[in-house]
């Protein structure tokens, strides 16, 4: 099976590089990445300038854009033709849990591949420093790789989050994004200039921890598996709710 390979922390980060070692045991692979991290970079694509990919050898390209940009511009077969059957994203440093599916490129890339009509997993461990244990998430992945492409169909991507932790035997649960909550502080400086320099720091996050989301899943050391609608929609009691406020007139 041909399979297009990126993420968002970028063509160097060490996640990136042990699920290629795992898939490209059994199938065709094609490294795709950005040339730097590009984290919370989400679902954007370069419209108005071009992008430049770099050949680093046949199998492997840096990107100057988002990982959106890498598996659009891969899916339009700039890369000598290349057209994956599926499109995996990571292994992210650090969780996307929830609601951080909005921001995250991870997902986005596979969000990007599912609209292009490809299936898109995105992968991610919990962990933010080391250890790691990637080759956890890469077993997983390499082992159910069929598993995903059979099971996929053209209304979602998948979304996965792998405890990073030791024990090489997991419980799969099957989930739904759970909601976050952001606690963050921002600092600023008025410059000489006028100008506004802004700090950023994100204190904690707050999750629903319904026993049915990925969150309680990661929590309690088990592998979450969300699968993600990828068009938006409203419930109709808030359609009803605008539709009370918005009659026409006679």
């Amino acid at each position: 099976m041909k399979i297009l390979l990126t993420n968002d922390d970028g063509i160097e980060s060490p996640g990136l590089k042990a699920l290629e070692e795992k898939l490209s045991n059994f199938h065709d692979v094609m490294v795709i990445a950005p040339s730097e991290e590009r984290s919370g970079a989400s679902n954007a694509i370069t419209l108005h300038k071009n992008i430049k990919i770099k050949k680093i050898d046949k199998n492997h390209y840096s990107c100057s854009g988002t990982p959106a940009d890498c598996v659009h511009r891969t899916l339009h077969r700039v890369i000598d033709g290349f057209v994956p059957d599926i499109v995996v994203s990571g292994i992210n440093i650090g969780p996307n849990l929830g609601t951080d599916i909005i921001y995250s490129g991870t997902a986005a890339a596979a969000r990007q591949a599912a609209i292009m009509g490809v299936p898109g997993v995105a992968v991610s461990v919990s962990a933010f420093t080391e250890p790691f244990y990637f080759e956890n998430a890469a077993i997983f992945i390499a082992d159910n790789i069929m598993r995903f492409f059979e099971n996929w169909t053209s209304d979602h991507f998948i979304n996965i989050n792998v405890p990073s932790i030791s024990a090489k035997n997991f419980e799969i649960m099957i989930t739904r994004p759970s909601k976050r909550y952001y606690n963050e502080e921002l600092s600023h400086i008025l410059e000489p200039d006028e100008s506004l320099n802004v700090s950023f720091n994100l204190i904690n996050v707050l999750h629903d921890n319904k026993n049915d989301t990925d969150c309680y899943a990661l929590e309690n050391n088990m592998i979450s598996v969300s699968p993600v609608y990828l068009q938006p929609f409203s419930e109709e009691k808030i359609r009803l709710k605008y539709k009370k406020n918005f009659k026409r007139k006679k």
